[in-house]
């Protein structure tokens, strides 16, 4: 189901229909996460709600990692258009018990994660690029009403 602000537009797909059961109103929770981190852009994405089995073998094939993790973006290279977001439930979940967040705070993070990813935001490349990144994500959730997610529990 798509919805848009604007012009902007997140697609929600579906992949694991337990995301609905284990975080009632997901969808909505991720198109207002990611249109915070979209904020005034007139830009559109795509989002996967996926598992652990399927983001493993993404991850394998696209990062060599043979493992599943949390969320991988995929750039679509595109202006309007930026790419997709995966994210898998089985990870999002057990993190945000080991973290002691909320699921739907982990999970609204881990979206705005992915999508400054899309727009070209990097923590991987440099401490100065990661420490940009972070204060941004942090301005963002700050935002929606969620705390810094990278103070320690």
């Amino acid at each position: 189901m798509t919805r848009a602000t604007g012009r902007s537009r997140v697609e929600v797909v579906l992949l694991d229909a337990a995301w609905v059961k284990a975080l009632p109103g997901v969808e909505r929770l991720v198109r207002k996460a990611a249109r915070a981190a979209l904020g005034v852009r007139v830009r559109s994405l795509t989002v996967a709600l996926s598992d652990d089995r399927r983001v493993q073998a993404l991850n394998k094939r696209d990062r060599k990692k043979d493992k599943p993790t949390n969320v991988l973006s995929y750039p679509s290279g595109e202006k309007t258009f930026l790419g997709d977001i995966v994210l898998a439930r089985q990870t999002v979940l057990r993190e945000a018990r080991a973290q002691k967040k909320s699921p739907a705070d982990h999970l609204a993070h881990l979206v705005v994660h992915g999508t400054l990813h899309l727009l070209g935001h990097d923590h991987e490349t440099s401490d100065t690029d990661a420490d940009r990144m972070e204060a941004l994500e942090r301005r963002i959730l700050r935002k929606l009403g969620i705390s810094d997610p990278y103070l320690e529990v």
